[in-house]
């Protein structure tokens, strides 16, 4: 049992932004003070992606801007020098391919063929242990959605009423459906080969019964005796904390590790809306309180059982992090548990990746790379979430002004 741990302190500037020197740091500042203003990044959202769209030169402006603060590079060849430039100080790195995902066969097969790529050059750096992937980069929505329906109007366990609509199905959706799990199970095979981890990202809650059942499938192939495939939760959604205790009875029953990746969630406003306008429950919660409430629940069930569950715990919520780690320091185990992983996009929290790594803790960054005119999509939400996300930019404006200070005071 583990006695002496080292002290972690999420007020800690000096390690929160010791890879940044001081022109980064300015850099940094001057970017979240934009950000800060709400009708800045409203103008921003609408007119980036036409600029690089009609051919305007604002590629440089974007690059130099917020594509180097939550971007790896274009290339791979890129992010692995900022992945190697983060291992210098402890920190990993979740890749992430984040061009979006286009419809069509060929596309789908494609994005499984990039993803199989990734993987392989992930094993060949010494600081890349996990790669991201959304299904919907290998699966017609339409589909995933009518699936998602079918299994709603069926009764039994998720793994019942999946089974139940696959026998259902036509000729034709069960072949597609058939190509979609052989794309899938080549990325985890892949990865399973290379001993390098896949997060299954969570999507609209209008397709999440069937992406749900497929990762669990994928789950009971790869995590046994190890752990490969992790299925992420958004903590958001009422329903969630109930589905990974009854994920971890499914993995009891069938004998693999359960991969967790709790995140509090990405669709709420498109969720609401949606509810809304269907007429039908909302599935989310009905306030913050109750978010961050079952997000602890499902951090600490995930610890209690930490034999049979590997947990990431991918949040920028302070108390949160602080809260994983104190649970294993109440266990007496080590805060480099293997089946323990704490995770931040890279260009927010540092204040938490850089001080739970310095106290030992196993921590990555979520590194998306493609090129600008792919990834612009992506910029624009980050740049709306630390906008929308109460405190999100004023926080980290304050962690940038108390290290620039004691930066100065130093230097006297």
């Amino acid at each position: 049992m583990e006695t002496n741990y080292p002290p972690i302190s999420f007020e800690n500037t000096e390690f929160a932004f010791q890879y940044k020197p001081d022109k980064e740091l300015s850099r940094a500042k001057l970017l979240f003070t934009f950000m800060g203003k709400p009708w800045i990044v409203k103008i921003g959202a609408k007119m980036a992606p036409w600029a690089l769209r009609v051919g305007l030169p604002v590629k440089g402006i974007i690059r130099k801007t917020i594509f180097q603060q939550f971007v790896g590079g274009e290339t791979l060849e890129e992010t692995a020098l900022v992945a190697k430039k983060l291992g210098e100080y402890n920190v990993k790195i979740i890749l992430d391919y984040g061009v979006e995902g286009k419809e069509g066969e060929e596309n789908f097969d494609k994005a499984r063929d990039m993803f199989v790529k990734v993987i392989e050059y992930a094993a060949t750096q010494p600081n890349i242990p996990y790669m991201s992937v959304k299904v919907t980069g290998f699966a017609r929505f339409a589909l995933l959605e009518k699936m998602n329906d079918m299994m709603a109007a069926c009764s039994g366990t998720l793994m019942q009423r999946f089974e139940k609509t696959v026998a259902d199905m036509d000729q034709a959706d069960r072949e597609e459906w058939e190509r979609v799990y052989q794309r899938v199970n080549k990325v985890c095979e892949t990865a399973a080969k290379h001993n390098i981890g896949v997060s299954i990202d969570a999507e609209e809650t209008w397709i999440t019964d069937p992406l749900d059942a497929l990762t669990i499938i994928m789950m009971g192939t790869y995590n046994k005796g190890r752990i490969i495939v992790y299925n992420t939760l958004q903590m958001y959604r009422h329903d969630r904390l109930q589905f990974l205790i009854d994920s971890y009875d499914i993995s009891v029953e069938k004998d693999f590790i359960l991969g967790s990746k709790l995140v509090r969630g990405a669709y709420m406003e498109k969720e609401r809306r949606r509810a809304a306008e269907k007429g039908y429950p909302s599935p989310i919660q009905p306030d913050k309180e109750t978010t961050d409430r079952d997000y602890n629940a499902g951090v600490k069930f995930c610890i209690d059982n930490i034999n049979r569950v590997a947990l990431m715990v991918a949040s920028h919520n302070e108390y949160s992090n602080m809260y994983a780690a104190d649970l294993l320091k109440e266990k007496g185990l080590p805060l480099g548990h293997p089946h323990v992983h704490w995770s931040q996009l890279y260009g927010m929290s540092d204040n938490i990746t850089f001080n739970l790594a310095k106290a030992g803790c196993s921590v990555s960054k979520y590194l998306p790379f493609g090129p600008i005119k792919d990834v612009i999509s992506y910029l624009m939400r980050r740049a709306q979430e630390n906008t929308s996300v109460k405190g999100q930019t004023s926080r980290e404006m304050n962690l940038i002004n108390t290290e620039s200070a004691r930066r100065k005071a130093a230097k006297k």
